[in-house]
């Protein structure tokens, strides 16, 4: 049986942190990789557990060493999956599930074409309900669905798709997919 990394991704609102966790919970398998970081570690967090903290020459190691799966920047902070501790996970007999926003998602299908990527999403009629339901104004909901599209775009890369207009429909399907390609 073959260890696989799986890596989900989609828009807001399609509910992949939850469906993430009843894999997670459904699978004693599968487990995440702990992200690894540039930041300065804030009060209360410890190295290893939400992430692993490095300084700048850390982190640019990690980037010229090539370990960097994946990696992006966001408000000034650096972020990515480490390869080493991807492999380190598989190489243990675990299943990885990751993830990711749709252009990470797709740097790291570049660096590790035999990882298995997955694009979750509900119908348009789900998803704008969803948007609905949780907007402050309704110029929110247009902004937040022109970003779906521009993502369900972007994922041409996947392997495959999810329906997660049912959260429950949307898990037997990620783990129907795990079995048969890990068999």
């Amino acid at each position: 049986m073959s260890k696989k990394l799986f890596v989900l991704s989609g828009p807001s609102g399609a509910g992949i942190a939850d469906i993430a966790a009843a894999a997670f919970a459904a699978r004693e398998d599968l487990t995440a990789v702990v992200p690894v970081t540039a930041r300065k570690m804030k009060e209360g967090e410890k190295d290893g557990v939400g992430f692993f903290f490095y300084d700048l020459d850390g982190w640019n190691a990690l980037k010229e060493s090539g370990d960097l799966l994946e990696c992006t920047e966001f408000a000034g902070n650096d972020y990515g999956s480490s390869r080493r501790l991807v492999r380190e996970k598989l190489a243990a007999g675990r299943n990885v599930l990751l993830t990711l926003e749709v252009e990470r998602a797709a740097q790291l299908k570049g660096n590790m074409p035999e990882a298995v990527c997955i694009y979750v999403e509900p119908s348009p009629a789900v998803l704008e309900a969803r948007y609905r339901a949780s907007a402050r104004h309704p110029l929110e909901v247009e902004v937040r669905l022109r970003e779906a599209a521009r993502q369900r775009a972007l994922a041409g890369f996947c392997d495959a798709r999810i329906n997660s207009d049912d959260e429950a429909g949307a898990l037997r399907g990620l783990l129907a997919l795990i079995d048969r390609e890990t068999a």
